[in-house]
């Protein structure tokens, strides 16, 4: 290699593969910031993520070219983050940048003082003027001349923006709110719903106009707010967005598995780079869609992405992988579509039956190629072929293998095969409720073998955690989101397994996070540790974004542990962080789905299911399949006074002998001695 900087000793894929550029970058740490203050320089931090598409185009215009290099380094300190190993710095100056050009992306570059105060940034810039923005190179050289020429203005700026940053913290947190105020009714979930479907595309299917994302909270809402209100819009809405999601090219045809979003209104051009974190959330709420239709598309759904996990980014040791590129051979999608030409070489005699089913044309149906997608259901499908569906299935699946073979052949993207602490506990979630949806009994190991790992190799000795693991390293503190997805993982592994450790995990951890992330004054917690030391702002996570809000995840744990443990001042800070936000909430509903899914909860309380006896975990299975998105279930063998829904129910039982209970606040009706009696009440 020509060139090589300090981020070759890295171990995040993303930072090595910048680790041959012309520019002198550092990771973001000591030697860096010092080397600013000490040169008095400016700090360039430009941030992306290894399956970004825009950062990979930036980097081979830019960041690869010796004469853009030149000036970087001569004018600024370069410094390259990894958004997924930070996320704490990337939320940061992404606020930032947002508050100084009402948007934000990445790549992410945003332009520092020595003490590390942002002042100027944006996301990608062309090499030359294009797309009406400025040149790379004029950003750099116009940046440079303004903090020389003009640095009390820069200053000011900077210390502005950072007071911005520290005041915007609390938005949509109320202050002052009265004792008796009266948390969500009814009425509001019905606001919250309608709210949701003002927006939704009712063609075909998400919310809001492209690009569209999964939007897998609003989705969860809209299947419990049928549930609890039998709201037959809202039942069609969330089964129409995943149908339509399933159908499109943001669904991997062949080899399962969901890219982050779409381009289009239709679902079909994603940006193909699929994320751990996505899939693991649209495996759990197919799951739910399925524990609640029973329809045989969200089972082949959870099975397939499921597949496509194991198969393509499961590490041997039980964790999962964080993402896989959108780019393979510098092209995006080349991995993913096809030519009508090879199509038909392939399939032979088959070939015009797969391309009328997946809408495969001669022309492509995107750029000049294809995207595997489904515009007619199959029995409808089959209905125009005047054919038996079953046989038409047959034939397209003997198709997909031969396709799925070859695209093996090609040249693969790249894998990002660093373990996320946060982002495997949604997976272990995802499997639990894969388990109890279908009761296939290899996704509750799957989620064993994934705590095991976390527990084994991110897990520190005095019991802390670390956010990332990669080939035998873990490193850097973990996160609040870690954490509060960790204790969510915990809670789901006692429903389907009945071992009450993971609910004193869950609680231990929790404890920890009160101790080292919680803002007293408000009962919310801050996304870092109160010992890290090297960010200006210590920020409170409240959107809904891509994956929760760490907030409404610890919300919504607190509520359920507070019950599981009678711990009443646990339930109280739970219901005090809803009120604070309800405003927001009601107002904009799609971006605090899962803390109208925490409100949901409340506003209908628990059903508290125990079941006790020597056979008490072989009937969790009838429970877990049912559609209870409000219960809290127990399982226990032997008499347990850890737990208060369970205290004394064994004691006086004939061996042998299973009892069920159905509770509410402790209060508990006589026992059920059959589990389909038990079912029948709830």
């Amino acid at each position: 290699m020509k060139y090589s900087n300090r981020l070759i000793h890295e171990s995040s894929p993303y930072l090595l593969q910048h680790a041959h550029n012309p520019v002198n970058w550092y990771p973001w740490g000591e030697e860096a910031l010092e080397k600013a203050r000490t040169e008095d320089k400016p700090i360039l931090v430009s941030i992306g993520y290894a399956a970004c598409h825009w950062c990979h185009v930036m980097e081979r215009e830019s960041f690869e070219d010796a004469a853009t290099a030149e000036i970087m380094n001569r004018c600024f300190i370069n410094i390259k983050i990894d958004r997924e190993e930070r996320p704490d710095l990337d939320h940061l100056y992404m606020d930032a940048v947002q508050a100084m050009t009402g948007s934000g992306g990445w790549p992410l570059n945003v332009f520092l003082t020595p003490d590390t105060k942002p002042f100027y940034g944006g996301t990608y810039s062309p090499p030359v003027r294009a797309y009406n923005r400025a040149s790379w190179k004029e950003i750099l050289e116009s940046v440079h001349h303004a903090f020389t020429e003009k640095r009390k203005e820069i200053e000011d700026q900077a210390n502005h923006l950072t007071n911005h940053l520290a005041g915007s913290n609390a938005f949509g947190i109320g202050e002052g709110i009265p004792e008796e105020a009266t948390l969500f009714t009814n009425e509001k979930m019905q606001e919250i719903a309608r709210g949701i479907l003002a927006n939704a595309d009712t063609v075909w299917g998400g919310f809001g106009k492209a690009p569209k994302f999964p939007q897998t909270f609003s989705i969860q809402f809209l299947l419990r707010q049928y549930h609890f209100t039998k709201d037959e819009n809202a039942l069609a809405q969330a089964l129409l967005s995943l149908d339509k999601m399933i159908q499109g090219g943001i669904y991997d045809q062949l080899g399962g598995g969901f890219a982050r979003y779409s381009t289009d209104n239709e679902w079909l051009a994603p940006h193909f780079e699929k994320m751990l974190y996505d899939n693991a959330l649209l495996v759990s709420v197919s799951s739910e869609a399925y524990q609640l239709t029973h329809r045989p598309v969200y089972a082949e759904t959870i099975r397939q992405t499921i597949g496509f996990l194991e198969r393509e980014m499961l590490d041997p040791g039980g964790g999962f992988y964080s993402a896989l590129d959108a780019d393979s051979e510098g092209v995006e999608g080349k991995f993913y579509t096809w030519s009508f030409e090879e199509i038909k070489e392939l399939l032979g005699e088959d070939a015009l039956l797969f391309c009328n089913y997946y809408d495969i044309r001669p022309g492509g149906n995107w750029e000049h190629t294809n995207i595997l997608r489904v515009l007619v259901p199959l029995e409808d499908f089959a209905i125009q072929q005047s054919m038996n569906p079953d046989e038409i299935n047959q034939k397209l699946e003997a198709c997909r293998k031969i396709l799925l073979l070859q695209r093996s052949k090609r040249i693969r993207p790249q894998l990002d095969d660093k373990v996320l602490l946060g982002w495997n506990a949604l997976t272990i979630t995802a499997l639990a409720k894969a388990f109890a949806a279908t009761g296939e009994e290899q996704y509750r190991e799957r989620a064993l073998d994934c705590i095991r790992f976390l527990e084994t190799s991110l897990q520190q000795a005095e019991g802390g955690w670390f956010h990332t693991w990669k080939n035998g390293q873990a490193r850097i503190p973990a996160f609040l989101d870690d954490l509060a997805y960790l204790v969510q993982a915990y809670i789901h592994l006692q429903e389907i397994t009945g071992d009450g450790s993971w609910l004193h995990k869950a609680r231990i951890t929790s404890e920890a996070i009160i101790s080292g992330f919680e803002d007293a004054d408000t009962g919310f917690f801050y996304f870092t540790h109160s010992s890290q030391k090297d960010i200006i702002v210590r920020k409170k996570e409240v959107y809904d974004g891509a994956v929760p809000s760490a907030n409404a995840v610890m919300a919504q744990n607190l509520y359920y542990l507070s019950i599981v443990f009678d711990l009443p001042q646990w339930g109280e800070r739970s219901r005090r962080m809803l009120l604070s936000i309800e405003k927001a909430i009601l107002r904009y509903p799609s971006s605090f789905g899962v803390w109208a899914i925490t409100g949901q909860l409340i506003t209908k309380g628990m059903i508290e299911i125990a079941i006790v006896g020597q056979q008490a975990a072989s009937f969790l299975c009838p429970v877990l399949e049912r559609f209870l998105p409000n219960k809290i279930l127990q399982a226990q063998e032997t008499n347990s006074d850890d737990f208060p829904l369970l205290a004394g129910k064994s004691q006086g039982l004939e061996e042998g002998k299973t009892a069920f209970y159905l509770c509410k606040n402790y209060a508990c009706e006589a026992p059920f001695w059959n589990i389909r009696d038990l079912l029948a009440k709830v």
